[in-house]
C-alpha cells in the first residue's frame, strides 16, 4: 500500500527580531495556523521549510506540538505497514510524502506480541482490561510471525520522502509523542543487559501509567516521571546491506534508544537510499541513559514527525546527531565501549570545529571543559556514547 500526498497550501511566515533586556528572541509573525511550531529558526511552512533564519540571532527552540495541529497524513500500524525485526532498503514504501510534510505514525510495541499468548490474555493476566489492548496489536499478532534471526521490534514504514537522495541529510522533527495505552512492559532476565549475570530467571513487569499525572506506577512508593520517545528512528541502510536487524543501531540510526528524542527534539540522519525510506517504532514511556537491563518501559506510541531533506548535507555525516532546546548531541558507536567513547569525542570535536569555528586544540579543550559524555545505549551489541554540548555557552547560536 502506497499513499501519495500533495503539499498543502499554507501561508508563509515572517520573522522579526526583538531585543530584550537579557537576550534577543525570534518572534513569529504569521497569518497562518497560530499553533504551528517553529524549530531552530526554520519555518514549518512547506514553501520555506529549508531556509534558516540565523544572522547571529539565537534560534527559536523546539517545543511540543499543540493539540489539534494539522498533519498531512496519518499512517496506521497494520500488517501491511509494519515490519517485524528488520530495517530494510528492499521493502516497498507504505507512504510517499514531500520534504516538509508532517505525518502522524502509529506504532505498536513488540511486548505482548512475541509470546504464544494472545495479547489480550498476556496483558489480562496483569490486570489490563481487554478494552485497553490495541486492536492493531491483536491483528498483527494473529497475522504476522517474527522471522527467524530477526530483531524483536516492530517498526512502521518505510516512508518515502520524494526529494531525498544518497548523500542528503534527513531532519526528523519530533513534533509530538502520544500514548496509545496506559501501560507498558519492562522485560529482562539472565544474559540480558549490562549486568547479564545479575538475574537467574526471566523477569517481565507490566507497569501501569497514570497519564493524568504523567508518572509510571513502578511500585507502591515509587513513581517515575514519564518522558516518552521513540527508541527506533531510522532510514534504510546502504544497499550493500539491504536489510539489518532492528537490534543494533548504526549510521542509519535505528535502535539508538536515545532518551532525549522527546517531543520538541530533532534527529539528523544521513541518507543512503533514494527516498530515505524512513522507519520508526520501539516506543518507550521512560528510560534512563544506557537502558541497562535491556529494555525501557516498552509501550505503543503515536509519533507526529516532520521530515525535511537537506541536499548534500549527509555526505560528511558518520553518525546521527540530535538537538533540543538545551543541547546539541553528537553520537559515536562501536561494539567496544572505549572505542564508542573515542568516536563520540572525535565527532564532537569535529562538530565544534565546523560549527563554532574552533581549532582542533580548542575544540578538544572545550570537549573537556563543557561537554558531558554519557552512555546512551549499553545493551544492543553496538554501544552508543553521546556528547551533550550545552547551547548556553555560545553567545551566537551554532
Amino acid at each position: 500500500m502506497v499513499t501519495s500526498l500533495n503539499v498543502r497550501e499554507r501561508n508563509c511566515r515572517r520573522f522579526a527580531r526583538v531585543p530584550t533586556a537579557e537576550r534577543r528572541e525570534t518572534v513569529l509573525i504569521s497569518s497562518c495556523n497560530p499553533h504551528a511550531p517553529t524549530f531552530h529558526g526554520f519555518s514549518a511552512c512547506a514553501q520555506h521549510r529549508a531556509r534558516p533564519f540565523r544572522r547571529g540571532v539565537p534560534m527559536t527552540q523546539p517545543r511540543p506540538i499543540p493539540p489539534g495541529y494539522p498533519v498531512d497524513a496519518t499512517l496506521p500500524s497494520t500488517p501491511a505497514t509494519v515490519e517485524w525485526g528488520y530495517i530494510r532498503a528492499d521493502r516497498a514504501p507504505v507512504l510517499r510524502i514531500k520534504s516538509g510534510q508532517t505525518v502522524r505514525i502509529d506504532t505498536v510495541s513488540h511486548q505482548g506480541l512475541n509470546t504464544k499468548d494472545d495479547p489480550a490474555a498476556y496483558f489480562g493476566a496483569a490486570g489490563i482490561a481487554p478494552v485497553d489492548v490495541l486492536e492493531d496489536a491483536k491483528t498483527i499478532h494473529r497475522s504476522m510471525n517474527r522471522p527467524d534471526g530477526a530483531g524483536p521490534h516492530i517498526v512502521t514504514g518505510p516512508i518515502y520522502v520524494e526529494e531525498a537522495q544518497p548523500g542528503d541529510m534527513l531532519e526528523v522533527r519530533m513534533l509530538d509523542i502520544a500514548f496509545r495505552v496506559p501501560y507498558g512492559v519492562n522485560s529482562t532476565g539472565p544474559g540480558w543487559g549490562a549486568a547479564p549475570d545479575l538475574l537467574d530467571q526471566p523477569a517481565a513487569k507490566v507497569i501501569k501509567l497514570d497519564l493524568a499525572r504523567r508518572v509510571a506506577l513502578f511500585a507502591l512508593n515509587i513513581e517515575v516521571p514519564l518522558a516518552p520517545f521513540m527508541g527506533i528512528v531510522a532510514v534504510a541502510p546502504p544497499q550493500d546491506t539491504p536489510r539489518v536487524s532492528t537490534k543494533p543501531p548504526g549510521p542509519f540510526g535505528g535502535n539508538i534508544d536515545f532518551r532525549h528524542l522527546t517531543a520538541g527534539s530533532i534527529l539528523y540522519l544521513p541518507v543512503f537510499n533514494e527516498g530515505a525510506l524512513f522507519y520508526i517504532g520501539d516506543g518507550h514511556a521512560v528510560q534512563g541513559d544506557g537502558e541497562v537491563d535491556g529494555t525501557a518501559i516498552e509501550i505503543s506510541l503515536a509519533a507526529t514527525v516532520q521530515l525535511l531533506v537537506h541536499k548534500g548535507a549527509g555526505r560528511d555525516m558518520k553518525w546521527p546527531r540530535a538537538e533540543d532546546d538545551v543541547h546539541h548531541y553528537v553520537m559515536g558507536m562501536d561494539t567496544d565501549l572505549d572505542k564508542a567513547l573515542h568516536c563520540a569525542v572525535r565527532e564532537t570535536a569535529v562538530f565544534l570545529q565546523k560549527r563554532a569555528k574552533l581549532t582542533a586544540a580548542e575544540a578538544y579543550a572545550l570537549c573537556s571543559l563543557a561537554v558531558d559524555f554519557r552512555i546512551g545505549e549499553a545493551v544492543n551489541n553496538v554501544l552508543m556514547v553521546y556528547g551533550a554540548i550545552p547551547k548556553k555557552i555560545f553567545k551566537v547560536a551554532v
